[in-house]
């Protein structure tokens, strides 16, 4: 069967945003975010579950419910009315990540590793409920917490480091490997070749990807904030957030690797359909 025994999707609540935020338009970010007056159809802030013979893993963490009921909980001024225009959540008393684990038949503690796409706030909102969890996250993306502008670029470093956490942090290696084509670079997370982190920078400049692989199983591929939904990747229509130029080396890259691997699950963070990629992609793989 292999190392990897089961995968898993849960969600964080739900989120609006912009419409230029899901594809660029191609009108500087901080133009369309000050004068937009449409948001999109709520979507899911997706957490996914691995159940591995190393212990349980998460990709990402969700959003922490305190943004809806902490009036504290985004910064003030004019940074405050940034994070306003971008956003909107919503999150019940049971999407929690605790809740959500607990609904799978999963407790907190038993969460060992955690893997962080990037660091915006609504992919790490529940690290504070996860007191046992080693998190990987890349090195490039944790010196961003302490560039200048790191709150208006997104980071919120007062809900990031936090007491206790166990950070590792991830610089892929050069990687000769043809099963991983459009990437030079990974890293092997447990070195058994089941989950491998792939750079794909462009959301944010330490952003990583994560390639779940096993026997019997088509490959998943959990990419973060890289796209809003598969289409538009397949298309190379980028978001419109982050480095233009980075998005497309990313998103070509992703797409040389799906080339190779026709059955590849491209699994996003806030893509309404990617439960159901999911679901499709476990029901296809005889070892599922």
């Amino acid at each position: 069967m292999g190392p990897i025994t089961k995968v898993s999707v849960v969600s964080t609540g739900t989120v609006r945003i912009r419409p230029q935020h899901v594809q660029s338009t191609g009108s500087p970010l901080l133009w369309w975010l000050l004068t937009s007056r449409r948001w999109t159809a709520p979507r899911p802030i997706n957490v996914y579950v691995i159940e591995h013979e190393r212990g349980l893993v998460l990709f990402d963490t969700g959003q922490d419910r305190r943004s809806v009921t902490d009036p504290d909980y985004f910064p003030g001024g004019f940074t405050g009315h940034l994070y306003a225009r971008l956003a909107q959540f919503a999150i019940g008393p049971g999407e929690t990540l605790t809740e959500q684990l607990r609904g799978i038949g999963y407790e907190p503690d038993q969460v060992r590793t955690v893997v962080l796409s990037h660091l915006h706030q609504d992919h790490i909102g529940g690290l504070a409920e996860l007191p046992n969890a080693e998190i990987l996250v890349s090195a490039r993306e944790l010196a961003e917490l302490d560039a200048p502008f790191a709150e208006v670029n997104g980071l919120l470093k007062r809900h990031i480091e936090l007491p206790g956490l166990r950070w590792t942090p991830v610089t892929p290696a050069p990687l000769d490997d043809e099963s991983i084509a459009g990437f030079t670079a990974a890293h092997d997370v447990f070195d058994d070749g089941s989950l491998l982190l792939l750079p794909t920078p462009g959301h944010t400049p330490g952003s990583l990807s994560l390639l779940a692989r096993r026997d019997g199983m088509a490959p998943l591929l959990f990419v973060g904030d890289l796209t809003y939904d598969v289409d538009r990747l397949v298309a190379e229509r980028v978001p419109g957030v982050g480095s233009r130029t980075g998005l497309l080396a990313s998103t070509r890259a992703v797409n040389e690797l799906r080339q190779q691997h026709p059955d590849l699950a491209i699994l996003a963070a806030h893509d309404p359909a990617a439960a159901g990629h999911l679901r499709r992609a476990l029901d296809a793989s005889p070892a599922a």
